[in-house]
């Protein structure tokens, strides 16, 4: 059996639905052992984009995605999409191509080393120098990927090994076995419930470990049983739907927001998958005697215990210093908690409450303003409209962030259903990843709605990926907020004083550009457009662009420099 034909065997062996790749010369073997597989090959326009797909896939299926490129310059169009994948925990098997290693005629074309490159953004890269190690490696590859925390891995296949023949004994895949997680210690547990009962207003954490549909459906009972409010990470969205009478609002910020009033209150934060990769959702403090003596205003000091809920411990840092970890499987962690723990007569959830009556208030003032080109909370408010699904969390629709301001707006007041409803990077935050990723969510759920929101710079950086939206017939909505700049960056040039500069550029005609893949192109002309433009791109069976104008002057309003929130009383 060709070596090339064992490894696509492998890949149908985990699981492996779709190959999105941009193939070269180095891989065309592998090419030709994927037209007769189970696989799809989705060809992409770039490798980022490619790598952006298969990371989505990895985050909404918990197994790796799959991506191919060539060698060279293939394989470093590669390393964001590899460094989106690793911070943000998403499981991503990456596969580039290399010249011949055993003889070759081409001298050092193209050849770059590619395992040390990728070292610093995987968690496993590795070359494969002999066929019949492709059944081993391919598995390793796989358990690494998926293994706690999930990331990144890289295989890189020279084009002789690809093709070399190797026997149907050396070819055999291995067995894929499920490890059981390891589960918390009990006096670790008991400790934990002793500082949650003892504490007088303990508020939940959720953050983006807790994006499991055990942990999900734990957490839900836990807080169902003892009536902890709760808030989460940007990446926590929709864990425990924010629906829900005791939750009380998303850490859009690390400071300065009407959650930070809750969190000052708290005298501890059981935290629930969040670590310190993904962007702090609040600043810890440590406090001198002579602070707590004074009384000093815990909107400043917050001297709230933490306790660590993850799969692994804590990472230590100056913002970040529990004080008890409960380390093992999130979910039998929670379950447990949930079978021990007794609500307590004590607790005082009441200034929480005003908190979260506060914020939902603050957001309702402008959910409906009349302003032409439209505020972001307009936007916002619009989009969770045209959204809303049916019962079930198969029917949740998908809503994917590119990275812009807009993406704070969303994160603090978009109310997320379910797991994976709204997606968004907050671990490296890069643009160029939303329309990517709606076509790998569309794929996945074509049952579902999905909807990209895109700033103009983020999606200008892979809109070419359009037109394999428009070849796979994936009737997704992009929509395009239009502000001629780069919003959020001009946003902290403004807070830091700095003149207006360097910052603006030109935009196409989006509707004609969307047009010109032969997609649908639609604008937003005035306040009360974009609901009315939503809902007539949902009923289009093919991609649909909306161009939307976007006044970002609210950001300085609502985060300028010298606004401070005035917490409840």
């Amino acid at each position: 059996m060709k070596s090339s034909t064992a490894f696509v065997k492998c890949l149908e062996n985990e699981g492996a639905k779709y190959v999105f790749a941009v193939p070269g010369e180095e891989n065309l073997d592998v090419v030709e052992s994927l037209r007769t597989s189970s696989i799809s090959l989705v060809l992409t326009r770039h490798e980022q984009a490619a790598g952006f797909m298969a990371a989505t896939v990895g985050r909404l299926t918990g197994k790796p995605g799959v991506a191919l490129s060539t060698l060279g310059p293939g394989a470093t169009n590669f390393i964001t999409a590899a460094a989106y994948a690793q911070l943000g925990a998403m499981p991503l098997l990456m596969i580039t191509g290399q010249k011949p290693i055993k003889g070759g005629k081409q001298g050092h074309f193209q050849i770059i080393k590619t395992i040390e490159i990728m070292h610093p953004v995987t968690k496993f890269t590795k070359q494969v120098v002999d066929g019949k190690r492709i059944p081993s490696l391919t598995r390793e590859a796989f358990r690494i990927a998926e293994e706690e925390r999930p990331g990144a891995v890289h295989l890189e296949i020279p084009k002789d090994v690809a093709a070399e023949t190797i026997s149907d004994e050396d070819a055999k895949p291995f067995e894929v076995t499920n490890v059981r997680r390891p589960i918390a210690e009990y006096k670790a547990v008991d400790r934990a419930v002793g500082m949650i009962q003892k504490a007088k207003s303990p508020l939940i954490l959720i953050g983006a470990g807790a994006n499991r549909k055990l942990t999900s459906n734990m957490l839900a009972e836990f807080i169902e049983k003892t009536k902890i409010p709760f808030f989460n990470t940007q990446m926590g969205k929709g864990v425990v739907d924010e629906h829900h009478p005791l939750f009380i609002g998303t850490a859009a910020f690390a400071e300065n927001d009407y959650v930070h009033c809750a969190i000052s209150h708290a005298d501890l934060i059981i935290n629930v998958g969040h670590d310190v990769i993904e962007k702090p959702p609040f600043i810890m403090h440590r406090t001198s005697a002579q602070d707590q003596q004074q009384g000093e205003n815990a909107a400043t000091v917050n001297a709230a215990k933490v306790i660590h809920i993850n799969f692994y411990s804590a990472q230590v840092d100056n913002v970040y210093f529990p004080q008890l970890e409960v380390v093992g499987d999130i979910a039998n962690t929670i379950w447990q908690l949930k079978e021990k723990i007794t609500r307590q007569q004590h607790w005082d959830f009441s200034y929480f409450m005003r908190v979260k009556q506060k914020l939902e208030e603050h957001i309702a003032e402008k959910a409906h303003a009349s302003d032409f080109p439209l505020i972001p909370q307009r936007i916002v408010a619009d989009v969770q409209n045209s959204m809303k699904g049916n019962e079930g969390e198969n029917k949740e629709n998908i809503v994917t962030l590119d990275n812009g301001m807009y993406k704070l707006w969303f994160a603090r007041n978009f109310k997320s259903t379910g797991r994976n409803s709204l997606l968004l990077d907050n671990a490296l935050a890069t643009m160029g990843a939303g329309l990517p990723s709606a076509i790998a969510a569309k794929l996945v759920f074509p049952e579902k709605k999905v909807l990209a929101v895109c700033g103009d710079g983020g999606f200008m950086m892979n809109s070419q990926e359009l037109e394999t939206a428009v070849r796979l017939r994936l009737p997704i909505v992009v929509l395009i907020l239009k502000d001629d700049g780069y919003g959020m960056i001009k946003w902290e040039q403004h807070v830091k004083g700095f003149p207006d500069f360097g910052l603006d550029f030109g935009n196409p005609d989006f509707v004609m550009y969307a047009e010109s893949y032969g997609a649908k192109g639609l604008r937003v002309t005035s306040a009360g457009d974009l609901s009315e433009k939503l809902r007539e791109a949902f009923g289009y069976d093919c991609p649909v662009i909306i161009e939307c104008p976007v006044d970002y002057s609210e950001n300085m309003k609502q985060w300028g420099k010298d606004h401070q929130v005035v917490c409840p009383l």
